[in-house]
């Protein structure tokens, strides 16, 4: 009994000072600060878990036979990416960037030769796929790899579901193909397995279109707001060498505002645009103050078109094949 008591006037005088520290403006702050401070921790703890996750990709002890992982993946995130890629940073940003694991592999019979692994957390799919391709350059080698990928002597570029990948040579002007494989094979294995690539790009598998130039511009299609984002890819139509587009809206009633905003900025700039159509089947042609002849067609809730012509009248075939392949 005297223990208990003694527990019990213990906890009664804990009480009291605790209510007593209540009283006084410091201990309510002090209070105050604690319950903060362990708030913004527990909130912060989900986030930090999700981070060291995209870890767990890398391959942990080598990416091929004779090239080991060099002391531990570093993290990056919107707060210090630049720190890593300073210049380069802000453009992942539209595109929904998370997070950057990356980790050194050494190649164990010459050391000063190594290969930089760079995982890049997207937004979504569209948005990795944004990132390769903005990187990705006509003259280097497709080879099979996550979604898609490409080579050259000094790195391999590949996207996997919302993961952007950059595997870059150090040390050394090159390193041998297969090495850039077994390392990008290594870690796609681990990669959630979607190899799918964005539907949309199916608008662009047409003839006219110059192979790997499709592209996802995240913000601001053809340096137009009202374009917010889209897809594009360079083509040849009767010779000419053009650029085609695709700007998807949630509906029709937003795909035709955005086609009277665009409108609107040509007549603002003494550029007259001859309208045809009718509902959600507008068209437009007119001169653009930076892309020459342009021809925009609505399509339900898309928009598609053509830059950069002598004739803008002359894109009516093109737009049909496009036209005919938009996603439902």
């Amino acid at each position: 009994m005297k223990n208990a008591n003694a527990q019990s006037k213990g906890t009664d005088t804990g009480i009291a000072g605790f209510l007593n520290m209540l009283q006084s403006p410091r201990g309510r702050g002090t209070y105050v600060l604690s319950i903060t401070l362990c708030a913004l921790l527990c909130l912060s703890l989900p986030a930090l878990a999700a981070d060291q996750e995209i870890v767990q990709f890398l391959p942990p002890k080598a990416c091929s036979d004779g090239w080991v992982m060099e002391d531990k993946p570093v993290l990056y995130t919107k707060e210090n990416l630049f720190d890593y890629i300073n210049g380069e940073a802000e453009l992942y940003f539209p595109y929904g960037f998370e997070v950057l694991a990356t980790a050194r592999y050494v190649n164990v019979s010459n050391p000063a030769v190594s290969l930089v692994m760079d995982v890049y957390k997207m937004g979504s799919l569209k948005h990795a796929f944004g990132m390769y391709a903005n990187y990705r350059r006509s003259d280097d080698v497709s080879v099979k790899a996550g979604a898609d990928a490409v080579i050259s002597p000094s790195q391999m570029l590949m996207y996997q579901d919302r993961y952007y990948i950059r595997l870059q040579a150090s040390g050394a002007p090159e390193i041998e193909k297969n090495i850039f494989l077994a390392c990008a094979q290594s870690l796609s294995k681990n990669l959630p397995q979607n190899f799918s690539q964005p539907r949309e790009l199916a608008v662009f598998g047409i003839a006219a279109v110059t192979p790997n130039s499709e592209r996802y511009i995240a913000q601001s299609l053809l340096g137009y707001a009202f374009f917010r984002h889209g897809y594009m890819a360079d083509a040849t139509m009767s010779g000419e060498q053009v650029q085609v587009f695709m700007v998807p809206e949630a509906s029709e009633e937003l795909a035709q505002k955005t086609l009277d905003q665009y409108r609107a900025y040509l007549r603002d700039s003494g550029k007259d645009a001859k309208m045809s159509g009718a509902a959600e089947h507008m068209a437009l042609e007119a001169i653009d103050p930076l892309y020459q002849g342009v021809s925009i067609q609505q399509a339900g809730r898309y928009l598609i078109g053509v830059v950069r012509m002598n004739n803008p009248a002359a894109a009516e075939s093109l737009l049909g094949e496009i036209r005919i392949r938009l996603p439902r």
